[in-house]
């Protein structure tokens, strides 16, 4: 009885994943034609932070391999848990300097490189060169991350003389209570901005990607120009339908 009731209750979460997996897919997808991209622009990073390994694995069969976490200790807890060589791992979240040696051959991308300090720790512990975002605070949130953007064609050209470092492109986060008007501009303003640096042909820093939207307003960043888009929630919990619209 009980083996047949957690059959049972394995086959319903499948389920439940595969329908939140279709709707994200789905509302990915309107976004993508609204905005005139396509769909194989965008890649979902699965933000595994509020799940265990055995959860986060139920995502790969549906071609989910892209995993994010906020916390050092997590990925690399996750990581030995799973063994997963098709697992492609994002660090998302603020890396302390005295944590670089632990993680920064572990991953695959890194999401918050936002100071010079820590770009030269980076340099002194990574063994091959890391696809690094810029984390840029385009709302000026005291409490966030990030340099200002108007920063951020000086700190591009300090970075050319790391030679472990890779700028693929920008990152933001978008105040947890902005609306849709005040997310369009956030999200714009880091395409404009990066669309500039992309155009200087920088050899360190083609600036090719965007890293915005997570849960609540990943459409909004998708019809913005976003290519990794952050998804937690509406993969792993039942509040799937997170976006503000």
């Amino acid at each position: 009885m009980t083996t047949k009731y957690h059959h049972s209750s394995v086959v319903q979460n499948v389920k439940m994943l595969a329908t939140r997996v279709l709707k994200l897919r789905d509302n990915i997808k309107q976004a993508a034609i609204q905005s005139g991209r396509s769909l194989d622009d965008i890649t979902v990073i699965a933000v595994t932070k509020y799940t265990d390994a055995k959860t986060s694995a139920e995502v790969l069969p549906f071609g989910l391999n892209h995993f994010g976490e906020n916390r050092v200790d997590e990925l690399i807890e996750k990581q030995k848990e799973l063994q997963d060589e098709t697992i492609t791992w994002h660090l998302i979240g603020t890396l302390q300097r005295r944590k670089v040696k632990e993680i920064i051959n572990q991953i695959d991308y890194f999401h918050a490189l936002d100071s010079l300090k820590l770009a030269s720790e980076i340099e002194k512990r990574a063994e091959k060169v890391i696809n690094c975002f810029v984390q840029i605070n385009i709302a000026k949130e005291a409490q966030k991350h990030g340099i200002m953007s108007e920063e951020a064609f000086e700190f591009m050209d300090k970075l050319s003389g790391f030679s472990k470092i890779r700028v693929v492109g920008l990152m933001t986060m978008a105040p947890i209570d902005a609306n849709e008007t005040q997310l369009r501009d956030i999200f714009s303003s880091l395409r404009i901005l990066q669309e500039q640096i992309r155009e200087k042909n920088l050899k360190h820093a083609p600036c090719t990607e965007l890293s915005m939207g997570m849960s609540r307003d990943f459409q909004i960043a998708v019809e913005e120009g976003a290519t990794f888009i952050r998804i937690g929630s509406t993969l792993f919990t039942e509040e799937s339908n997170g976006n503000i619209r």
